[in-house]
């Protein structure tokens, strides 16, 4: 758990590298954490972090491996980025307006798909005879 903790410390460190045009200002090199909270016990973790550079990363965790949490920064070009998540048995699932999403499935495969759930296929009688054994 505490190697999370350090991971995601370094993750917002390279945020903050990256979070204003050009890479590293003045601004991010002198940024300072306005807050810090962070605790493991037997039972779990949590850690919470804001820079004034607008950089917040936050996280609770289970002793049986599970967590979950969110971390947010500025890009590069001026737009706030927000991701929460939640990980466990299922892997990795993070949610943010900014992650890439699959185009709509068109209406054509939509009905097709509803069909084939709603109809499902027969198996066939085979017609197939066998011809009788050859003695010889």
């Amino acid at each position: 758990m505490f190697k999370f903790v350090v991971l995601c410390a370094l993750i917002a460190t390279a945020a903050a590298h990256y979070s204003a045009p050009g890479g590293r200002t003045s601004d991010d090199a002198n940024a300072e954490v306005t807050r810090f909270t962070a605790d493991v016990h037997e039972h779990g973790f949590q850690y919470a972090f804001d820079t004034t550079n607008a950089i917040h990363a936050a996280a609770t965790g289970g002793a049986e491996g599970d967590h979950q949490g969110d971390f947010a920064w500025i890009s590069p070009e001026g737009e706030h980025v927000a991701v929460q998540y939640v990980a466990d048995e299922n892997g990795y699932q993070p949610d943010s307006a900014l992650l890439p999403t699959p185009p709509p499935i068109p209406d054509a495969i939509l009905k097709a798909l509803e069909y084939i759930r709603t109809h499902p296929q027969q198996e066939e009688k085979s017609t197939f005879k066998a011809a009788p054994a050859r003695r010889g």
